[in-house]
């Protein structure tokens, strides 16, 4: 027993993700279990004679950090790429989690065939790149950028949980403000939505932001035809990227 072990036991008996933190502090408190003072107060905080716990290094465990996680998952990612299996451990917004290989996709989906992979329109796609890049956004940026009515786009991203009402903006009348939600994050395959691509360079082009000293010309030009054509269709997958039809970006 070793900590990449116990770290597998954690992941596959958890039914939601587990950030690097949350995995440290599991494996540190069975750690401080085993300490005289703990098993004196609750004996059977002790380890049977014949357990493989016994043979822990419990000072590691005690000390045992994000950085110490992250590498044993890396040990363990590199041993299951080595004997070839099915599955791999990947980081998502919330956390770890045991998912399966894309190869075996087929297979998988065969378990759920009542659901079938959605797809989002151009348009969709469209206004969810804007909200992306330029998040907490308003309706009127959105609709100034696109040059149409995003009503029905909002509405379709909002019921698909991918974009959520973030606040309200310190403007007249104080209009909603949108953004993406963890599901974005999950859908698309990333931690952090740092991690779009040439995002810090999108953020800094100039857009119309719906405001009424934006000239009309300004506000009709949609965004399918100027160089900021956020296609979120453009996000790659890792190579070690479970198949999940959430993770997969939807191809326009």
């Amino acid at each position: 027993m070793d900590l990449p072990s116990i770290l597998e036991s954690l992941l596959v008996a958890s039914e939601s993700p587990l950030p690097s933190s949350e995995l440290a502090r599991l494996v540190r408190a069975r750690a401080a279990e085993f300490s005289e003072d703990s098993i004196t107060e609750n004996p059977e905080n002790a380890p049977a004679p014949d357990s493989p716990e016994r043979a822990l290094d419990l000072d590691a465990l005690a000390n045992c950090g994000e950085l110490e996680i992250e590498a044993a998952l890396a040990d363990l990612n590199q041993l299951y790429e080595s004997s070839g299996r099915s599955f791999v451990i990947g980081q998502r917004a919330k956390g770890w989690k045991i998912f399966t290989k894309s190869d075996y996709a087929g297979f998988v989906k065969l378990l759920f065939p009542g659901r079938k992979p959605e797809r989002l329109s151009p348009p969709a796609m469209e206004t969810l790149a804007i909200i992306a890049y330029r998040q907490p956004v308003t309706k009127s940026a959105l609709e100034a950028v696109r040059g149409v009515s995003c009503d029905g786009m909002l509405q379709k991203l909002l019921d698909r949980e991918l974009v959520k009402i973030s606040g309200r903006a310190d403007l007249p009348g104080r209009p909603l403000l949108y953004a993406t939600t963890e599901l974005f994050l999950e859908h698309f395959g990333i931690t952090d939505i740092e991690e779009l691509p040439n995002i810090g360079e999108l953020r800094k082009m100039d857009l119309p932001d719906g405001s009424e000293e934006e000239t009309e010309d300004k506000i009709a030009t949609p965004i399918a035809d100027t160089e900021t054509q956020l296609a979120l269709s453009a996000v790659e997958k890792p190579a070690d990227s479970p198949d999940h039809e959430a993770q997969t970006p939807p191809t326009p």
